[in-house]
């Protein structure tokens, strides 16, 4: 019984708003009808009636308007038919509209021949306007609706007079039903798009400029009506009131499809001003719309806003002339685009959409992270709303919703770029890679989007996921050589699988002709492979298979694109493999002439001619690179190697002082909470590890008195060691925090120093050196090896060949390794099982010289006619040895 009351009193309020809103007037003797009489004669389920005729034209549910004129008819409640002739000219103009999206999109006119529906729902509103028996309040919806007619068919002085006429400027918006909203939205579009249309002689610039600023107007008026409207509609679709709840002729709410000239409300005031080259202003009104409160309906559209306000920031707005988004465009701006204020303070609304408050609200510092921000939030959206069907009555909708996804990635990706964080920050990239993996699921044989993907993981070191991604490129487009190119990039230089590269250059080279100018470089993949291969072999047979193969593949490659450096580069660094270092001078001349500054093509004739045993020219190589390359570790470690074999290793051990503090400059460390993590995105141009000075101080020991040059007493030595291990702790206990590789390079300028100072006699501090290498990595086995060298050196044998046996169980084939623990074998009286160590030495590294001469000397030890022939080959190799093997020089596609 409460319910009921309720409902009466619910239904009292209905009818005090549909007097003036809802009931039509008519002609005649009910002209001046009495309204509260009348409403003694009407039953409750009519003005329920009312009120859902109302909402279907709110929400624009054009097909359940004839049923509900059927109904109204059988109620009697309106005694002429003036009031459901206007519903129905209504309901045909939109469905005709609806069903002709392409055709406005492109201003095409639609004609009364072609199109039934608009013929009909014309002759209605002329019917109607005629006999003048319309109320101003539909007289003006009427008005509105044919000046849509007139607009539609092309005539756009007829549509501006009708809207004229109208008079929409005063139309108040103020205790109206919802649907007038939208109406008069459409009426302010229609009216800028008719002065659009309209052509001025060239002559009248004033005029012209008028006219402009007169459309912009009714844009920015429209915008903003739209957007009230949605918002207006939400609140009702939110929260349904008591005339619907229990309604039987009511429906669930549905999504509002904003049809042509809603979607234009909402977008011309934007497209106008970036269109006229306005993208301050554009820039602008885009953050405003962004600011609205959003609704239900507005979804769509948000997501292409923030979409195209991503675009013209990263298209147009450069990082030093960025302004926030809750501040107003820079006057300069403003003076360029000959404006002094935003056009919303010249044309304000009336009444303004609902927006969001700024208060406490996170704010972007830099047009990047805005920029990646909306493209996060498209992303969200597009991905969320993505059509998965492939159902062909879904097949243009799912391609659209492709197309719109591959927008997004691509302008993610562009925005990732521009802050380097492709090559520098993992973890930004990782977010593009969650993106993509999301939109797999509607991505089935898409190739771009899997593509983009498998760019995304490669960039982010997920090179597992990068190859299986890019293999199903080369799936969907088996004629396209790029993906399985790629694939076999990541294979060579992050997964070192070999084979599964080789396998990978062979199908572009499978394609013959049509790989283009990938056939080169799928030559020289091959070509690279097979040379790793032979770096691996453990079989002088298959090592020397390998590197035949690997230099007829190099050749090929060469042939095919003689002007490619990269390819001369390579032919040149097999040849030096395979010591044809004569022969590998010309190849590498010509990489030099191609691109002058490479660093490997510098690296590696510094390398010949220190395998010429021209080293002071190889030294002035080397200088050369180093003024170009000044921070590059692989270049100086040469230098170490060529000052100490022409002038000693006491000038070398002063580079590796310099290569110390080197690192320390680029590397070195601070805690992670003393890095300023206040923006969203990661900054550009990241270190490794921040640059924050760790306090610590990298130096070589120095355990010699200065004036005599004497040891040192044993208490200051000490003192020294004490002070040196507190600073490897506070290293040891931090080197966690960044890429190993950087943590190598200083395990190995430790380990070069120690060798440096072993050789210049300075035991203790060759000591100091490997306890700090020890420090960072202590199963290393470079440090076992040297701390077996130093036992060696303190005629502890026993240590030395139990740290060799640790070496040796880390790493089975090291070359070093294995001679020092043949040759220790050998001088400790045990030659058999010193000769079959330095065999295997041998056989692991046929072109050492130092294992052939070790093998000589176990072989001489025991009298054996072989060892000469172990000496002229040990003479031979080194003849073209260089100072450091040319495998330093990396082999990477």
């Amino acid at each position: 019984m409460a319910n009921l009351c309720k409902e009466n009193e619910t239904a009292k309020s209905i009818f005090r708003r549909l007097e003036c809103a809802v009931t039509p007037l008519v002609s005649g003797d009910y002209g001046h009808r009495d309204i509260a009489g009348m409403s003694s004669r009407i039953s409750f389920s009519q003005y329920r009636l009312e009120a859902e005729i109302e909402r279907c034209r709110a929400e624009c549910q054009w097909d359940k308007i004839p049923p509900l004129l059927e109904q109204l008819a059988a109620a009697r409640l309106h005694e002429q038919d003036d009031y459901g002739m206007l519903l129905l000219a209504e309901a045909l103009l939109e469905e005709c509209l609806l069903e002709n999206v392409t055709l406005l999109k492109t201003s095409t006119p639609l004609s009364d021949q072609t199109q039934p529906k608009l013929a009909k729902a014309k002759a209605h509103l002329n019917s109607l306007l005629s006999r003048g028996r319309l109320e101003p309040h539909y007289l003006n919806e009427a008005l509105l609706l044919l000046a849509k007619v007139h607009y539609v068919q092309g005539r756009y002085r007829d549509a501006q007079g009708m809207c004229a006429r109208a008079g929409i400027e005063e139309f108040t918006r103020d205790e109206q039903p919802i649907y007038h909203l939208r109406l008069l939205a459409e009426a302010f579009v229609i009216k800028g798009l008719s002065l659009d249309h309209q052509t001025v002689s060239a002559a009248s610039r004033v005029r012209l400029s008028e006219r402009e600023e007169e459309c912009l107007s009714c844009y920015l008026r429209a915008c903003d009506t739209a957007l009230l409207y949605l918002q207006e509609l939400d609140k009702t679709v939110s929260t349904p009131s008591a005339k619907t709840a229990k309604s039987s002729i009511s429906s669930p709410p549905v999504e509002v499809d904003p049809g042509y000239f809603l979607q234009a409300a909402l977008q011309s005031a934007y497209l106008c001003l970036l269109h006229k080259g306005h993208l301050a202003q554009g820039t602008h009104q885009l953050r405003r719309v962004m600011r609205v409160l959003e609704s239900r309906g507005s979804r769509s559209f948000r997501k292409g806003v923030s979409r195209k306000l991503a675009e013209v920031l990263l298209s147009s707005v450069s990082e030093d002339s960025y302004w926030g988004p809750l501040s107003t465009p820079p006057p300069t701006w403003l003076h360029m685009e000959g404006a002094t204020h935003p056009k919303e303070t010249i044309y304000p609304s009336s009444r303004p959409p609902q927006r969001y408050s700024t208060e406490g609200a996170f704010c972007p510092q830099d047009v990047v992270e805005e920029a990646v921000l909306l493209l996060l939030i498209t992303e969200s959206m597009a991905s969320g709303e993505a059509v998965i069907s492939r159902t062909p009555e879904h097949q243009e909708a799912r391609e659209a919703s492709i197309q719109e996804a591959s927008s997004v990635y691509d302008m993610l990706s562009i925005g990732m770029a521009r802050r380097g964080q492709y090559a520098m920050l993992s973890q930004a990239v990782s977010v593009v890679d969650q993106c993509l993996e999301r939109a797999m699921k509607f991505s089935f044989n898409e190739f771009h989007l899997w593509y983009q993907l498998g760019l995304s993981l490669m960039a982010s070191g997920k090179a597992e996921g990068a190859v299986s991604v890019f293999k199903e490129c080369a799936r969907m487009k088996p004629q396209d050589p790029t993906p399985p190119l790629l694939a076999a990039k990541v294979c060579i230089n992050q997964l070192h699988w070999i084979e599964e590269a080789e396998a990978l250059a062979q199908s572009v080279v499978a394609l013959g002709e049509g790989a283009e100018e990938s056939l080169a470089r799928a030559h020289l993949a091959i070509g690279l492979c097979c040379s790793l291969r032979a770096s691996d072999a453990t079989l002088k047979g298959d090592r020397d298979e390998f590197n035949r193969r690997a230099l007829q593949a190099l050749q090929t490659a060469h042939e095919v694109d003689p002007q490619d450096p990269q390819i001369a580069l390579y032919l040149s660094l097999q040849l030096a493999l395979v010591r044809q270092v004569s022969a590998a001078m010309e190849p590498l001349q010509l990489a030099l002439r191609l691109r002058s500054e490479d660093l490997h093509s510098l690296h590696l004739l510094a390398l010949l001619l220190s395998a010429q045993k021209h080293y002071q020219h190889a030294l002035d190589t080397l200088t050369v690179a180093l003024n170009q390359y000044p921070e590059n570790f692989n270049l100086l470690f040469t230098k170490v190697k060529l000052e100490e074999a022409l002038v000693g290793p006491a000038v070398a051990l002063q580079t590796c002082e310099d290569m110390l503090q080197l690192w320390q400059s680029r590397y070195d460390f601070a805690r992670p909470s003393e890095v300023d993590d206040s923006s969203s995105i990661p900054p550009p141009e990241p270190s490794p590890i921040s640059r924050k000075s760790s306090g610590l101080h990298l130096t070589l020991p120095d355990f010699q008195e200065t004036e005599t040059g004497s040891q040192s007493a044993p208490s200051l030595a000490v003192s020294r060691l004490e002070q040196a291990m507190s600073e490897v702790s506070a290293i040891s206990s931090t080197h966690r925090q960044g890429p190993a590789y950087i943590w190598t390079t200083l395990e190995r300028i430790w380990l070069q120093a120690g060798e440096l100072f072993m050789a210049d006699g300075r035991v203790k501090e060759a000591q100091f050196c490997v306890q700090e290498a020890a420090a960072l990595f202590p199963t290393s086995h470079s440090v076992l090896l040297l701390k077996g060298q130093l036992a060696e050196l303190r005629g502890n044998d026993a240590e030395a060949k139990s740290l060799y046996d640790e070496a040796l169980a880390i790493n089975p084939t090291g070359q070093h390794i294995l001679i020092h623990m043949g040759k220790l074998l050998v001088r400790t009286g045990r030659v058999g099982l010193g000769e079959k160590v330095l065999r295997d030495a041998v056989q692991a590294h046929s072109v050492s010289h130092e294992a052939w001469s070790g093998l000589g000397e176990a072989l001489q030890s025991r009298a054996s006619t072989q060892a000469p022939d172990c000496f002229l080959t040990a003479l031979e190799l080194e003849a073209s040895c260089p100072i450091r093997p040319f495998t330093v020089i990396p082999r990477e596609l």
